[in-house]
């Protein structure tokens, strides 16, 4: 029988998926379905099963929704051309992208405007690596930080810029920047790291968990880029690690002669998800909390959204008149409200 738990601290839900969550709950409350999703809101099957069974419809090509219904964009960040025909075709049109891929995105663009050669270093096929690139193709070559640098030659020496996906594992981003700056010593990086505040939160997280756990499991679904980051850190750290997406998954096998399981979740995993995994590993000794780090990080709704939230509720005041004077409204309030909270009463 498993003694303890260790559970991580932070785990799951970033600001990013915070708000892309919060962001589509308001999308399903205030329109009838269906509400159309360009890519899965946030990687994560729970996530998704519980907007889908709320009305939202996901979808990989922006043509097969009808004109005239509301589109939100992932958190995962979409090509220009994504963003420019949801815009034509929705009547509404909300952008959920994180503002740290946002920024990559900048990059990209700045970096190509300026000729460079940009190395962007990612997953083939991964949603943010897609629509990274699309800012600028002509100008970037994908690189897989398992692979590194391979044959990859720049034009000019003196022009090279290394970018990344912000949910890659640390280990595999700084091989592939220390090789890349041993081949280009004139090499541009982004002043701030393109890895994301709380993918590199986390993975220091389980390198804690690895020195003081027999195993790790990780909450998260296979389709999370930084849910699998994680398992691969601990695997480096030499300590065996599972994903789970929840307590079905678990192998009793696994746990059998394990005195103390270490627990974390990717930043799109529901905390519900966590609870029921520790609740099906049943620590004989409870649960003890590994805090590296406290987060606050808060990123606003999208603005399209916050415009849309803001109008209608003065149309409602100006019917109406139930507002008292000063006091905030719903937009303003944001900040009090989670996307656990908004889960919850989708029934997640």
């Amino acid at each position: 029988m498993v003694e303890k738990v260790l559970l991580a601290q932070p785990r799951g839900f970033c600001a990013g998926v915070e708000m892309a969550i919060k962001a589509l709950t308001w999308m399903v409350n205030i329109f009838d379905e269906p509400v159309y999703c360009y890519h899965e809101i946030v990687h994560n099957q729970a996530v998704v099963e519980a907007f889908e069974a709320a009305g939202v419809v996901f979808i990989d090509d922006i043509a097969v929704v009808p004109e005239g219904r509301p589109i939100m964009l992932s958190a995962h960040g979409s090509a220009p051309e994504i963003v420019a025909e949801a815009t034509r075709r929705a009547a509404v049109m909300v952008d959920a992208v994180c503002p740290l891929v946002t920024k990559v995105h900048h990059e990209v663009k700045l970096m190509a405007g300026r000729d460079y050669d940009i190395i962007y270093v990612g997953h083939e096929g991964h949603d943010e690596a897609v629509g990274a690139i699309a800012e600028a193709p002509e100008a970037v070559t994908l690189v897989d930080p398992e692979q590194g640098l391979g044959s990859f030659a720049a034009r000019d020496a003196s022009k090279v810029a290394l970018l990344a996906q912000t949910t890659l594992g640390m280990h595999e981003w700084e091989g592939v920047l220390d090789d890349a700056k041993a081949r280009y010593p004139a090499l541009t990086t982004a002043r701030r790291s393109d890895l994301c505040y709380a993918t590199t939160n986390r993975q220091t997280a389980v390198t804690e968990l690895s020195a003081r756990t027999d195993l790790i499991l990780v909450v998260g679904s296979e389709s999370s880029s930084n849910t699998q980051a994680l398992v691969r850190v601990a695997h480096k750290e030499g300590t065996t690690a599972h994903r789970v997406d929840g307590p079905a998954d678990i192998d009793p096998e696994w746990l059998m002669g394990k005195k103390v399981v270490g627990v974390t979740a990717g930043a799109s995993a529901p905390d519900q998800r966590v609870r029921e995994v520790i609740d099906a590993i049943d620590p004989s000794n409870g649960v003890s909390i590994l805090s590296i780090t406290d987060e606050d990080e808060y990123f606003p709704l999208p603005p399209s959204l916050r415009r849309l939230v803001k109008t209608l509720q003065a149309a409602v005041e100006a019917a109406f008149a139930v507002r008292e004077q000063g006091k905030p409204g719903p937009i303003e309030r944001d900040p009090e409200y989670s996307a656990t909270g908004a889960l919850d009463l989708l029934g997640v």
